[in-house]
């Protein structure tokens, strides 16, 4: 049993234990019956006027409730559809009160996510406006009048943050666009002579409208100021190269050369209004000088033609390099050739340096070659030798291989060209051949007179024996005094003689007695010395011709035993 019914049953044993209460005071007190009547009339009517008082507030009540519960149902169908989510749906039965108290519940939480929805509009809307304006860029197409759903909230959010990334890049490319187009306008001493270029140059950074159009604008105006940047450092150099050129040519002197050295760097306005008044004060000197000038060119010409293994033939083509009128007309035309000229050699840079290169190996070759065939080599001390050798083998590696490399680097070069690359008037793999050629005869002629030369030693030993190969301090000969003369005997010249008729059959060597032979008969006859002015002029020498004849065979056959001298 409920506590309300439990409450309700003791409610009317109070009202009976109240009524027997009162009866017994009526009766004590004496009350008659009708007069009971009356009083108990008056105590139902009390009591029936109070419960239906009570009553009727309580339909009052339920009667609100049911009103509250209708109105709160309506606002939430409401609530739902403009947020977008299902309708609320009680779970199970329920009370009055409780559905009235529920409904009421989730319309003030509705409400409360209708409001926060509102205000995230708002301020997107807000942010929106300000980055589209900014940015130039149309608003954010959404219904104001209406409560945004969450999708169509994120939606708009991620929109806010495109529009922020956007305006953050292009104020970054705007500042750097900025930057740039003040450097190119500081170097070229321009002032901003337009609304757009005061706008970009003078107004705040923040207050640039950062449109697309405007961007392609400042990219437009930055590559106009580049390109005339450039065209004046192009015009700078180009005055510059004509300067030095002409310092060159005129040999102007290291001191007056530093005087304009500040304007030798950059190319702003003044600098190049400078380098023209340095260009035309030259060129004012130039035609006073014209005979120096002229001479300067042509030292630079031939260097050029060296550069470009000009022939004598083409060099004798330009005729103007020959005369010897010293006018404007000649200068002019030098010039022109000197340019001709620079562009040819670095057009072909590769090619001659290639060929250059090969000229070098070529002559280091031949110096390699000339060395090896020195017999005086052999004196060489320290390894140099050794490393001429490893060199020499090097080049005899490399210069095939950069002979086949320039071979068809300029059969491409002719290809392409349709024509015949010359070095010195003539096709350079045909220059190649030739120096080769040239060489294998040189060779051949050397070996040639070597093989002669040697023929003509050997008849010159056959005949009179080889000449002594021991240093001169290591012969054992004395010297010729007369002193010394005066003191030998016959038979002490005698054995002399004899020994140096013999020794060529071991040694290959004739040594010739100081003083004069005896005969190989060694008779004692008179032999007069210096002092008295009196010799035999003949007589020893005939005598060593003779044993010299004689031994012939032996000295042929002892040409083998050479290295064993006694």
């Amino acid at each position: 049993m409920r506590r309300s019914e439990v409450l309700a049953e003791e409610s009317v044993v109070c009202l009976q234990k109240a009524l027997n209460h009162l009866r017994e005071i009526w009766e004590l007190i004496g009350i008659p019956e009708d007069q009971r009547l009356q009083r108990t009339e008056v105590v139902k009517k009390h009591i029936k006027d109070l419960l239906d008082m009570m009553i009727a507030e309580e339909e009052s009540l339920k009667e609100r409730l049911i009103k509250s519960i209708s109105v709160c149902q309506k606002e939430l169908n409401t609530l739902c559809s403009e947020l977008h989510v299902e309708p609320f749906q009680e779970e199970g039965e329920t009370t009055i009160l409780q559905l009235e108290k529920d409904l009421r519940t989730q319309v003030e939480l509705m409400r409360k996510q209708k409001k926060e929805r509102k205000q995230e509009l708002k301020l997107l809307q807000e942010q929106d406006q300000e980055l589209c304006e900014i940015l130039c860029m149309p608003h954010y197409d959404i219904d104001t009048a209406a409560v945004p759903s969450l999708e169509e909230l994120k939606q708009f959010q991620q929109h806010v943050v495109t529009l922020r990334e956007t305006k953050a890049s292009r104020h970054e490319e705007f500042v750097n666009l900025k930057r740039q187009i003040i450097l190119c306008m500081e170097e070229l001493d321009h002032t901003p002579d337009t609304s757009f270029e005061r706008d970009v140059v003078c107004e705040d950074e923040d207050a640039f409208c950062l449109s697309l159009e405007n961007i392609a604008t400042l990219q437009k105006l930055l590559r106009q100021l580049e390109m005339r940047k450039s065209q004046n450092e192009a015009v700078c150099e180009s005055l510059r190269t004509q300067i030095r050129e002409l310092w060159d040519r005129l040999q102007i002197p290291s001191e007056e050369r530093e005087a304009v050295a500040t304007i030798m760097t950059g190319s702003k306005a003044k600098v190049r209004k400078a380098l023209q008044l340095e260009v035309d004060r030259l060129e004012e000197l130039k035609m006073q000088n014209m005979k120096k000038v002229i001479e300067a060119i042509r030292v630079e010409l031939a260097q050029y033609w060296d550069q470009c293994f000009y022939s004598q033939e083409q060099r004798q083509a330009f005729t103007p390099y020959y005369s010897e009128d010293y006018t404007e007309n000649v200068l002019q035309l030098h010039d022109v050739e000197i340019v001709r000229l620079k562009n040819y050699y670095e057009v072909h840079k590769e090619l001659f340096e290639g060929v250059q290169k090969w000229k070098e190996s070529w002559r280091l070759f031949l110096e390699f070659e000339r060395k090896a065939s020195d017999p005086s080599r052999f004196t060489n001390r320290g390894g140099n030798l050794l490393k001429e050798e490893k060199q020499r083998a090097k080049l005899q590696k490399t210069l095939p291989k950069l002979e086949e490399e320039l071979k068809a680097r300029i059969e491409m070069w002719e290809e392409e060209h349709s024509k015949a690359f010359v070095v010195n008037g003539q096709k350079f793999m045909e220059y190649v051949t030739e120096q080769w050629e040239m060489h294998q005869l040189e060779k051949e002629r050397a070996k040639q007179e070597r093989q002669l030369k040697n023929k003509k030693q050997t008849e010159t030993e056959m005949l009179y024996g080889s000449a002594p190969r021991t240093p001169n301090k290591r012969r054992g000969l004395a010297p010729n005094t007369p002193g010394k003369v005066r003191k030998l005997n016959t038979t002490t010249m005698s054995n002399a003689t004899a020994n140096s008729s013999i020794r060529p059959i071991f040694g290959g060597t004739i040594y010739r007695s100081p003083v004069s032979r005896l005969p190989p008969s060694g008779s004692k006859s008179v032999i007069t010395t210096t002092c008295s002015g009196k010799k035999t002029p003949h007589a020893g020498r005939h005598g060593a011709n003779k044993e010299n004849l004689e031994l012939n065979d032996s000295i042929l056959s002892a040409r083998t035993f050479k290295g064993f001298q006694i």
